[in-house]
């Protein structure tokens, strides 16, 4: 599985252009493309990047990759990141490192995204990997009840969420934004973008983890090779 996730982050690198400002994704898979984009940078390439959380930031600024605020770039020209789900129409089911707010901030503020993923994250329907939802804390147990009511009534089959809590069990998961992350054992999301529209209604709902219509590229890495897939948009 290393190996897979080695082919797709350096199969990125090619969408990777000199003078670039880059949104810098979270999880395992985009922490090594940073590790390779560091190589790069010491080699002469000149880029710069807006991390999406905390723990990106510090790996990043390990390895070299100059990190900028977003509110001190004029544009975007490409995100990388990874998911934890991925559809045939390229939706995506992001947020298992509770950063999906951030990460869709700069994803929807760039010209281009880039997901590398390896091809266990294919998959048919989104809806097996638990759906994030980030919230205020303020009013939760009432907003739990409106999503409750907004997954079911776009066709999902089981709607069970459960308050997402600290590995060391101390209490609830605190976002790098001061919210809460509620997860959504769905199962099935037959309609992701109702689901999307009706969640993004329900007031204290501050993001969810479906992202539709940002992708442009899917990297799939396999054990020894990388598959890039491009979607056409009209």
């Amino acid at each position: 599985m290393s190996q897979a996730k080695e082919n797709a982050a350096m199969a990125a690198l090619d969408f990777v252009e000199d003078g670039m400002t880059l949104g810098l994704g979270s999880g395992s898979t985009a922490e090594i493309f940073l590790e390779r984009l560091g190589e790069r940078i010491a080699g002469g390439l000149k880029v710069q990047g807006i991390p999406t959380s905390q723990r990106t930031a510090e790996v990043a600024q390990e390895n070299g990759v100059p990190l900028v605020e977003p509110d001190k770039v004029e544009s975007i020209q490409l995100t990388i990141d990874g998911a934890d789900e991925v559809d045939p129409q390229f939706s995506l089911i992001k947020g298992g490192g509770a950063c999906l707010l951030r990460e869709k901030i700069i994803a929807h503020a760039s010209d281009r995204m880039v997901v590398i993923v390896d091809k266990s994250k294919m998959v048919e329907m989104l809806g097996d990997f638990a759906l994030p939802i980030e919230v205020d804390p303020f009013g939760m147990a009432l907003t739990a009840e409106q999503i409750y009511a907004a997954l079911m009534k776009s066709g999902c089959e089981n709607a069970q969420t459960v308050l997402r809590q600290k590995k060391d069990g101390s209490g609830p998961l605190v976002t790098d934004g001061g919210h809460y992350i509620l997860d959504s054992r769905c199962k099935k999301i037959p309609k992701p973008a109702d689901t999307a529209h009706m969640l993004s209604q329900i007031p204290g709902v501050m993001e969810h983890g479906l992202f539709i219509d940002l992708a442009d590229v899917i990297i799939i890495g396999e054990a020894d090779h990388a598959k890039v897939m491009e979607l056409a948009r009209e």
